[in-house]
């Protein structure tokens, strides 16, 4: 295994963006780019390799799934976007398809060694299936998961009180999706129950719990009204997860992995707060949620498992 190597397969919006993510840090030497589209995976390295004399020393190609091989991680990226008037479970299908055949070519060439990052949508249920179809240990296998919309909700309480975001501390758990859920009971302005700062800061008029959700929930679909797609923050949510990695920071991160019994929730892929580190989950944290908070959890998990059993039919 290459100390600092990373495949990323899929060099559409959010492989592209994550591999120039990446390339930035401190914590990657090489980047692999795998695609269909072998022209496009080239033009993508060429270019980021011109802006490699403006910062440390990084190779970064274009290749095929032999050059997977002694990856730290691969990152998934590929998939199918909807098409119009096509159901979420039609989707979900052909993007089985295509990771079938991903997982089935690349586990020629990683070892349990490697970590693979699935971040394509719906990346729970897929995280899911490259579990099943790899046969690697569950900890290996993580879903970007909620991640991202951790720091939309953390984003939007720090600009609703005025504080600076990194002092906000909230979760978002559950699918990456509809039926994702906020922890109200445990978020804080600094040690400070959020409730209670509403209530004293005479700042923000009161805490909006519902309308913030709701923006939270629908930022994607904003962003991607907007202009088609997201996939700058989606990097950024990339690459702070490989640096939790490949640095061994045994940071604590909402990804998508695999319960076990947890929160009365067992063989399915959702987002909770886990332990992030060189082996992947090392650990999963079992907050105390308030009932109306654990209840939505598990109606969460139970609609990922509804697809997922469409899936593996």
């Amino acid at each position: 295994m290459k100390k600092g190597k990373v495949t990323i397969i899929g060099a559409g919006f959010v492989g592209s963006t994550s591999a120039f993510a990446l390339m930035q840090s401190s914590v990657v030497n090489e980047i692999v780019i795998i695609d269909v589209n072998k022209n496009k995976a080239e033009g993508d390295a060429l270019d980021m390799s011109h802006g490699v004399p403006f910062m440390k020393p990084i190779k970064i190609t274009a290749g095929e799934y032999p050059d997977s091989a002694e990856s730290e991680i691969v990152i998934i990226a590929a998939g199918a976007n909807q098409k119009p008037d096509e159901t979420r479970i039609d989707l979900l299908k052909r993007n089985a398809s295509i990771f079938k055949s991903i997982i089935e070519q690349l586990t020629k060439y990683i070892t349990h060694e490697t970590t693979i990052l699935v971040v394509t949508n719906p990346v729970d249920i897929l995280s899911y299936l490259t579990y099943k179809l790899s046969g690697f240990p569950p900890a290996r296998i993580i879903g970007s998961g909620t991640v991202l919309d951790t720091a939309r909700f953390r984003f939007s309480l720090a600009e609703h009180v005025g504080i600076d975001a990194r002092n906000i501390h909230a979760y978002i758990i559950g699918e990456h999706g509809d039926t994702e859920v906020a922890v109200w009971s445990k978020t804080t302005v600094g040690q400070i129950p959020m409730d209670n700062y509403c209530a004293k800061c005479n700042c923000c008029g009161g805490l909006q719990k519902y309308e913030i959700y709701k923006d939270v929930k629908n930022a994607a679909y904003k962003i991607i009204q907007k202009k088609g797609a997201t996939y700058y923050a989606v990097a950024l949510a990339v690459k702070r997860i490989v640096e939790c990695l490949m640095r061994d920071e045994n940071s604590i991160l909402t990804v998508s992995s695999l319960l076990s019994g947890q929160y009365g929730i067992d063989d399915v892929y959702i987002s909770v707060p886990v332990v992030v580190g060189k082996e992947g989950v090392t650990k999963v944290l079992e907050l105390d949620l308030s009932g109306d908070e654990l209840k939505a959890l598990r109606y969460s998990a139970d609609t990922l498992k509804k697809y997922i059993a469409e899936v593996m039919e």
